[in-house]
């Protein structure tokens, strides 16, 4: 009597199935070969695959859902070009900190190392450890459960970053027994596990704070990240000490909150005495803790995972290095009865000094000029989402990213999505993507024109999945400001004049609309996000408004010769 045969399986099959095993249940990218079967395959297993038009805005997506989530994002991507494009996104996530995977298929290896001109031939593993946390190459299909697992607690152990998995064409065509197939997958076991800060770290960090006479907490995005949200706030509030949320911060406390030092940023980190840095690097987006912007005296209190990151600019006269969840929540038991209080005068001068910028800040937001100028569109979006705080914004630019940064109103934690660490351009519609797919929630992103060009054409692909997606233009016609009328040739930051970026979306059968007047604005926002379609508004900014760089100008050099 004839035997039967053995039950097999392939490369392909065994990557969707180690996916599966590891609770990974989207994949973002772009087919191509030798992936195209894969796609396939992974989706037919019932994980979701959304297919993109360019491979950084995927890598971008799975970074976002990555931060969102706190599992890796899952990018997947053709070999050679198609990996390059995916490595924008890579670098992004590890320099912002956020846990991604980037899969890419590759030529065959024996003819890459021997340089033999294959196709699309590149070491894509040497090319990605720069840009990497770690960098791993599967080279036999029994070792895809293990390079999965690898790459996963990698993506999320200490602090986390993107992770980079090279398969090569021959490995996903390989067969393998089924049984030996089933026995090679690995579930990574928490793979971003407690870190507990010492007690001498947490009684050394309080008795500083105790001491303080100006102190100051400071969130940032990694703050953000930990989702340690309550007991975040209840340590702000049961010290009575202010705060300064960074960018992708806002929200962990609601941004109208009293203790909040937002609208007094400069007053606060020049006068604060001592300041409790909490998932916050002092990098250039806090002028590297350097004076003028800081006081030379303030002494620093650091939480991070990352022992590295002590004293890397200023020296942390109380590290503690742990988890935030984990440190949170040992300030809190540590933390005697009143042992840590902000005094009257020190709170009263902030919010003083709060009140007169917010004064300031209240006569351009309430002028209604036409055209419109960043502040006034910015407040018609700010109205249109006041009554919504379950949107996710994503912001992106340069001038609107600025400006969007202090008017725009946070009341919910990781609902605020922008350029970050790196200040990349770009990221609008991929981090959208992400965040309409993992919250299932509606999305609005207020973007300048310059800052959508480089992803435009993703508008097709949230049309094709029908994501929740309202898109705000601000258009004035350039790369920080536009040109005079009629200006031949463009000059270097100019645009094409009176673009009408709404008729892109109706080529895919989304809603598109122009406007140009702030009431028509928050009109078409609120509109935009009750519909949940696809919406893309077209709004004419004043070219002229807008500062060359933002508020980095300092950063852009400058000819000081006279031509």
């Amino acid at each position: 009597m004839d035997s039967q045969p053995t039950a097999m399986t392939d490369g392909l099959h065994l990557v969707a199935d180690a996916l599966k095993i590891n609770g990974i249940d989207t994949v973002y990218g772009v087919i191509g070969i030798p992936v195209t079967d894969l796609a396939r395959v992974i989706q037919e297993d019932g994980i979701r695959f959304y297919g993109f038009r360019h491979e950084q805005s995927a890598g971008n997506a799975a970074a976002i859902a990555g931060f969102l989530t706190q599992k890796p994002g899952i990018c997947m991507t053709v070999s050679a070009p198609g990996f390059l494009n995916g490595l924008v996104a890579l670098a992004n996530a590890t320099t912002n900190c956020f846990p991604m995977v980037l899969i890419s298929g590759s030529s065959e290896r024996h003819i890459v190392d021997l340089e033999q001109g294959d196709f699309e031939e590149m070491d894509q593993m040497a090319a990605a450890k720069s840009f990497a946390k770690a960098s791993y190459r599967v080279n036999r299909i029994e070792d895809i459960g293990v390079g999965i697992a690898r790459a996963i607690h990698a993506a999320c152990a200490g602090r986390p970053g993107g992770v980079y998995l090279d398969l090569p064409a021959a490995v996903l065509g390989s067969v393998l027994e089924l049984g030996v197939a089933k026995k090679s997958l690995i579930k990574a076991v928490e793979p971003s596990p407690a870190s507990i800060p010492s007690a001498e770290s947490v009684t050394r960090a309080l008795n500083l704070l105790s001491k303080a006479e100006k102190p100051l907490i400071l969130l940032g995005k990694g703050a953000a990240y930990a989702q340690a949200d309550k007991d975040i706030r209840a340590f702000v509030e049961k010290t009575g000490i202010p705060y300064l949320p960074m960018s992708m911060a806002k929200g962990l406390l609601p941004d109208d909150h009293p203790q909040s030092a937002a609208a007094a940023r400069s007053f606060v980190l020049k006068n604060a005495d001592v300041v409790m840095l909490v998932g916050a690097r002092l990098n250039w987006l806090l002028s590297h803790g350097k004076p003028p912007t800081w006081n030379p005296d303030t002494r620093f209190i650091q939480v991070d995972i990352a022992a590295h990151e002590i004293d890397s600019n200023r020296p942390i006269e109380a590290p503690v290095v742990a988890d935030i969840k984990s440190a949170m929540a040992a300030f809190l038991a540590a933390m005697k009865p009143g042992q840590v209080k902000a005094s009257a005068a020190w709170v009263g001068a902030v919010t003083e000094q709060k009140q007169k910028n917010v004064e300031k800040m209240a006569a351009r937001l309430n002028a209604d000029p036409t055209p419109m100028n960043f502040s006034s569109a910015l407040r018609a979006v700010r109205n249109a989402l006041a009554s919504r705080p379950d949107v996710y914004v994503v912001n992106d630019g340069a001038n609107t990213l600025d400006f969007g940064r202090n008017i725009l109103d946070m009341k919910e934690p990781r609902h605020r999505l922008d350029s970050g660490t790196w200040g990349a351009m770009g990221i609008n519609m991929g981090y959208s993507i992400g965040a309409a797919v993992v919250s299932n929630k509606p999305v609005v992103v207020i973007a300048g024109d310059s800052a959508f060009g480089f992803c435009g054409m993703e508008i097709e692909t949230i049309c094709r999945y029908k994501l929740p997606v309202t898109t705000v233009i601000f258009n004035n016609n350039g790369i920080y400001r536009g040109d005079k009328p009629d200006t031949f040739p463009p000059t270097p930051t100019g645009l094409y004049q009176n673009a009408r970026y709404d008729k892109m979306i109706e080529a895919f059968g989304g809603v598109g609309v122009h406007v140009e007047r702030s009431a028509d604005l928050q009109k078409a926002v609120s509109d935009g996000i009750a519909s949940g379609k696809p919406t893309l508004i077209n709004a004419a900014i004043d070219p002229t408004a807008g500062t060359e760089s933002g508020h980095i100008t300092n950063l852009n050099p400058k000819s000081t010769l006279v031509s």
